[in-house]
């Protein structure tokens, strides 16, 4: 049984909460096909940087989307494979338990040489990317300086001022936003109604009290 978290999982732009600003951007970039060959996603845990992450790599990759559109299908195969973490050309990276150079080397830098298998853009997400070694930096910066055509690069990390300023300058760079009061209680109050479950409204208000500005430590709490 899926946790309340992974159960509201955005999966599309519109249902990312707080974050606004950033998606307004990205979605423009979208629609003027002007996408980055680099993204750093920066900010607290759990608001939204790995959701923005996957919804990115669906609307690019998506099958059925048209160019007037800027939302991902949901239904097609690469989109479904993309939510489920198993598309062979969207490959998520863990930073912090793939350190070393030799894992950069293999999983990024020699796999960004090949063509993706069934989708236009091969994207690699580099989760808690302040974790790389020094070493991993430089091998992993040759490749950000001249990227293949069909690579992108979405960085992202809540310890922004560890990485080298030399990677950082050659990424697009969003700042997330800890989830304020009101779109917390609004989200949280959406996912009882949905549940058909009844939560008084001071429960609530510790549950947001409680998460700091986390939306994932909220819907935890409140599963």
């Amino acid at each position: 049984m899926p946790t309340l978290y992974q159960k509201y999982r955005p999966q599309k732009f519109a249902d990312l909460v707080g974050q606004e600003h950033i998606v307004q951007t990205i979605t423009n970039e979208i629609k003027n096909k002007k996408i980055a060959h680099a993204y750093l996603f920066f900010g607290p845990r759990g608001i939204g940087k790995t959701t923005l992450a996957r919804l990115l790599a669906k609307a690019l990759n998506c099958e059925k989307r048209k160019d007037n559109e800027l939302e991902p299908c949901n239904e097609c195969m690469v989109c479904q494979e993309i939510a489920a973490s198993r598309h062979i050309d969207v490959i998520e990276i863990d930073a912090a338990s793939h350190t070393g150079v030799d894992n950069v080397r293999e999983n990024i830098i020699e796999n960004a040489q090949f063509k993706p298998t069934k989708s236009p853009y091969k994207i690699f997400i580099i989760d808690e990317v302040h974790m790389l070694s020094t070493s991993a930096f430089n091998a992993l910066l040759k490749t950000l300086e001249e990227p293949p055509a069909h690579v992108i690069f979405i960085l992202a990390t809540t310890e922004s001022h560890k990485l080298p300023a030399t990677i950082v300058s050659r990424c697009q760079r969003f700042g997330f936003k800890k989830i304020g009061y009101d779109k917390m209680m609004a989200c949280l109050e959406q996912i009882c109604e949905q549940e058909k479950v009844k939560v008084e409204k001071k429960v609530l208000e510790r549950v947001i009290n409680k998460s700091d500005g986390c939306l994932r430590d909220a819907q935890s709490l409140l599963g």
